[in-house]
């Protein structure tokens, strides 16, 4: 099984289902679905290393929580994740090592403005072969 993400219409909200092998695997598709719903996004040459860490006790509260960091830093430093290097994802911790890019703003091309990752509809649960998360993004 492959990571991968598949985007759903909700209301006037989007929704994202995310399938991965693993509960850390969800984390790279899950920053894709999030920055395919804000447009295409294209990044400059220009990175750096960025870290999460995050503590509680359900992931997907977590997953939440990373989701509106990523999304923090986008509209703050006007960063994207392009590459994670590693990613723990235990149902008490998270930690995500990725590489972040300065976009490049004549390029990039923005569909929809998010606010934030909601509880709403906000689950990870184990399948057969991995795990799916579900988030809804609101726009």
């Amino acid at each position: 099984m492959l990571p991968h993400f598949e985007l759903f219409d909700h209301t006037a909200d989007m929704g994202v289902q995310v399938i991965a092998p693993t509960m850390a695997g969800l984390m790279a598709p899950a920053t894709q679905g999030l920055y395919s719903i804000i447009g295409e996004l294209v990044a400059t040459s220009k990175q750096e290393a960025f870290q999460f860490e995050l503590s509680g006790n359900d992931p997907a509260i977590l997953l939440r929580d990373y989701l509106n960091q990523v999304l923090f830093v986008f509209e703050r430093d006007h960063r994207m994740l392009i590459s994670f290097e590693q990613t723990e994802f235990s149902r008490e911790h998270l930690i995500v090592n990725a590489t972040a890019a300065a976009l490049d703003p004549e390029k990039c091309v923005y569909s929809h403005e998010v606010k934030a990752i909601t509880y709403h509809e906000l689950s990870i649960r184990e399948i057969e072969g991995g795990f799916e998360a579900r988030f809804i993004v609101d726009i």
